[in-house]
């Protein structure tokens, strides 16, 4: 062969030497490339197929058949009666609860005020010794609070020998009934003055006093309110606290008897609700120097009890007693107490047997068996020369002497 045929059969060996090395460099490129691609996507691929754990309790919950279908099935066939039966338990927990802490509450607004009478120097009456002592505090139906002034004995007599109980049968009344009635009267000016000393005889001879930490004066009837409630809460835990005026003639019986109606209800407000105009010119009865707040010229006060008889249930006393220092006082007791529950979630309860007339209209009423529970004339906002006339008005419309005696409350 000859050097030239051998150097072209070489060159041609060399080239397709070189071709092949080139198709192996690239095929060995790109199979790089792909099994790179396919090792750097392992990591993402076995995540999502790799279940979670909430998914892996899922199908565990599935597989066991406790999926969305068959619960929503099971839902269906559970016995309405069983399902009724775990919501009352339900709601008689959350009760529970809420009484509990509303207890606690008024227990610790029972010490504050307790506290606070004997940081001011209040006197201390026998009936908050006998609540202080140990074991369980009696639980009683109502305290009804007859506010008084120092000028006003001879009303305290009539009511003495009309519906008041006296001596022992009112002992009884509290002890079998669960009913406190006492006079609720604070100090004079100049205390320990005349007017403290007429008043601490009276209650010596009769017991039948509850004294306040505060300065008597009409102005202050507001004030006076706000204190009898505090101070009522604080010495007797009862279901009810009444305040009525000393020229009304009230039947107990039925009072306790129109209460126990309205016992379970929570935060309750009873009385005859009205709503009169606000007076904004000086000089005349009932003006209200804060008109300005209650809108334009001749607009009327939010619906309120009336002031000669209203009743609070034991929640709002607590309520009163506790925020006895950030409470607002207008001119008008009534309004007051209207105003401290305007903003609260309250059952108000318009009774028009708390505000009958005198006779003829609570006999008229008596004879058709509605007995009234309070009765006053509307001329006087009480009965007119109530010291006179309140004997007459309990025997036409007062209830039998052992009305009281008979209720079941």
């Amino acid at each position: 062969m000859s050097p030239k045929i051998k150097g072209e059969n070489l060159y041609s060996r060399s080239f397709v030497s070189r071709k092949w090395t080139f198709l192996l460099c690239f095929a060995s490129f790109c199979f790089g490339i792909f099994f790179t691609d396919r090792m750097w996507n392992i990591p993402e691929s076995n995540d999502m197929a790799r279940p979670s754990v909430t998914e892996a309790e899922r199908l565990k919950l599935i597989s066991e058949g406790c999926g969305p279908k068959t619960l929503y099935q099971k839902e269906v066939k559970r016995d309405p009666q069983v399902l009724f039966g775990e919501v009352s338990k339900t709601h008689n927990a959350i009760q529970t609860l809420d009484k509990t802490i509303s207890s606690l509450e008024m227990e610790l607004a029972a010490a504050r005020s307790a506290q606070e009478s004997l940081t001011n120097g209040a006197p201390v009456s026998n009936d908050v010794e006998k609540n202080q002592s140990p074991g369980k505090k009696r639980r009683y139906l109502m305290v009804v609070g007859i506010n008084t002034a120092f000028s006003s004995r001879k009303r305290r007599d009539s009511i003495r020998t009309t519906w008041m109980p006296q001596g022992e049968k009112r002992k009884k009344l509290e002890e079998e009934k669960g009913i406190i009635i006492r006079f609720v009267i604070g100090h004079s000016a100049t205390a320990g003055g005349i007017l403290d000393r007429s008043i601490e005889a009276e209650d010596k001879k009769h017991g039948d006093f509850m004294r306040l930490d505060h300065v008597e004066g009409y102005l202050e009837l507001s004030g006076k309110t706000k204190t009898y409630f505090s101070t009522a809460f604080s010495m007797w835990d009862a279901d009810f606290y009444i305040k009525v005026d000393d020229d009304v003639h009230v039947n107990i019986a039925t009072l306790g008897e129109t209460l126990v109606r309205h016992r379970k209800k929570p935060r309750v407000y009873i009385g005859c609700m009205k709503s009169g105009p606000v007076l904004s010119q000086k000089g005349v009865r009932y003006h209200e120097p804060e008109y300005w707040k209650f809108g334009e010229n001749g607009n009327k006060y939010f619906r309120h009890a009336t002031g000669q008889l209203y009743a609070i249930s034991r929640d709002l006393a607590s309520y009163i007693s506790i925020n006895q220092h950030v409470l607002h006082k207008y001119a008008n007791e009534d309004v007051t107490l209207g105003a401290w529950f305007i903003g609260l979630d309250v059952t108000h309860i318009d009774d028009r047997r708390l505000c009958c007339g005198t006779p003829p209209d609570c006999e008229w009423k008596a004879q058709a068996g509605n007995i009234c529970v309070a009765s006053f004339d509307w001329t006087c906002s009480g009965i007119c020369r109530s010291a006179d006339r309140i004997k007459e008005v309990h025997r036409r419309c007062g209830e039998p002497e052992n009305a009281i005696w008979k209720a079941t409350f």
